[in-house]
């Protein structure tokens, strides 16, 4: 009777979202009383159930997502990802236009939100294609699915972080940050083939006209003075290298000046704050329209996502105290334990919260608290295994991009795509993405665990 209401709870906060158009953060607290009170929990347990929920995660994780945001913004507004867009451009070639924008998607995605990404990008990306003479669905399809691959497996991206908070994987992000880089890889390969051989087929009515004011370097250009490759990508590379090191220092232990100097710079709030700090020298100049107006934006980017993440602790904190744990404890899960069949559990359910509401992030947020409880049961633990059970809950809210995504309605407007081709091309894309991942995921399951 447990899970039924649990599974009452989760189709509650999809219809809210869904069909009634209720704000996540509402409709997963509204979902979090219903759990309490059907449950039996006593009314008192049922409000301290929700506040501890929604403070325990914020202290974990709120800070680093607000870090994350706010390099985001920065990167954004100062021309920084323009710049990481040109190197990789110079890098890779003209000849394979498409590979370099699902790479620049690739990166670009890690700390700023895809759906900004891909705007930002799009002057870009259309200049590019006329040049190369290639579709420009193509080269929408490969930025998208190169920057869906890291939004929704690597951190600093929010819905990563809450994921492994939700979890208890908050002190292996060193871990979840090179596992997620490396199982992005694939999803974002076969997004690009995907972007070859079908959405460059697709035509759309920009393809067919002789645009002589979009030129390449005249869109470079318009970007004005962008900063050093080196101070572009230092806001990015320096967290990521900072609770790598701090991962390590962990590992090997220790109690040495050295060890905790790493284990302190390498703790992902303060590498992320230290990231914020690099991200300050790509602006033109210290004022207070900078200092304080860009940190401002960001603090209003992550302001809906602190409140959802939230929201969805406060949602696994009641599922968890409504003894759902003691029921799981005396099931006979004997069967899951030990292989990577269970990681289809998370990704599942991950894929159908992803379909229903459009959210990539609620469907991790949501999928994370729902799957808590079932770890401890089969023995998941650890860096290595929970990070994986990270990446399976990503491959499943990559599972589908559609009508009810923001996500999908940014690609289909900004390239010029029909509906009915969106679905051809990026909607099959992001299915094949989400597959892969999952099938990749249970292979480093059983390779490294």
């Amino acid at each position: 009777m447990l899970f039924v209401i649990i599974a009452i709870s989760v189709v509650l906060v999809v219809l809210l979202t869904a069909v009634l158009k209720l704000h996540p953060f509402l409709s997963l607290l509204i979902g979090a009383f219903f759990m309490g009170i059907a449950s039996g929990m006593p009314l008192a347990d049922v409000v301290l159930s929700v506040n501890e929920g929604f403070g325990g995660l914020m202290t974990s994780i709120g800070i680093v997502i607000v870090a994350g945001t706010i390099i985001g913004v920065i990167l954004e507004k100062s021309g920084a990802a323009y710049r990481m867009a040109e190197v990789v451009l110079r890098l890779i070639g003209e000849k394979r236009p498409q590979l370099a924008m699902s790479i620049i998607g690739f990166i670009v995605s890690i700390p700023v939100f895809c759906d900004s990404g891909f705007i930002i990008l799009s002057s870009l990306k259309k200049a590019l294609a006329k040049r190369a003479k290639v579709s420009i669905a193509s080269m929408s399809v490969a930025l998208a699915t190169g920057l869906y691959a890291t939004h929704t497996l690597v951190p600093p991206t929010p819905g990563p972080i809450a994921a492994a908070g939700n979890i208890g994987a908050e002190n292996y992000l060193g871990t979840i940050i090179l596992i997620g880089l490396v199982t992005a890889i694939p999803a974002a390969i076969v997004g690009y083939f995907w972007a070859v051989k079908v959405a460059s087929k697709i035509e759309v009515p920009e393809d067919t006209v002789k645009n002589g004011d979009l030129n390449y370097e005249e869109v470079i250009k318009s970007f004005g003075e962008m900063p050093s490759t080196f101070k572009a990508f230092l806001p990015i590379v320096l967290p990521v290298v900072l609770i790598g090191a701090g991962s390590i220092a962990s590992v090997l232990g220790g109690e040495d000046l050295l060890t905790n100097i790493l284990k302190f710079l390498g703790s992902p709030t303060v590498a992320l704050l230290i990231g914020v700090f690099a991200a300050f020298f790509l602006l033109p100049k210290w004022n207070e329209e900078t200092l304080s107006g860009l940190v401002g934006q960001g603090l209003v980017s992550a302001a809906p996502i602190l409140l959802i993440t939230g929201a969805g602790g406060a949602f696994g904190r009641v599922i968890t105290n409504s003894g759902v744990a003691d029921v799981i404890s005396g099931m006979d899960l004997s069967a899951l334990a030990g292989g990577s069949v269970f990681l289809l559990i998370p990704f599942f359910i991950a894929a159908a919260l992803k379909t229903a509401q459009g959210s990539s992030t609620a469907a991790l947020v949501i999928t994370s608290t729902l799957v808590a409880p079932l770890l401890p049961s089969l023995g998941v633990e650890g860096a290595v295994p929970l990070a994986l059970v990270v990446m399976a809950i990503g491959a499943g809210a990559m599972t589908v991009s559609h009508v009810n995504d923001s996500f999908f309605w940014v690609v289909t407007q900004f390239s010029g795509m029909k509906v009915t081709d969106a679905y051809k091309a990026q909607t099959a894309a992001t299915l094949l993405q989400g597959v892969t991942t999952i099938v990749f995921t249970m292979i480093l399951w059983t390779i490294l665990v």
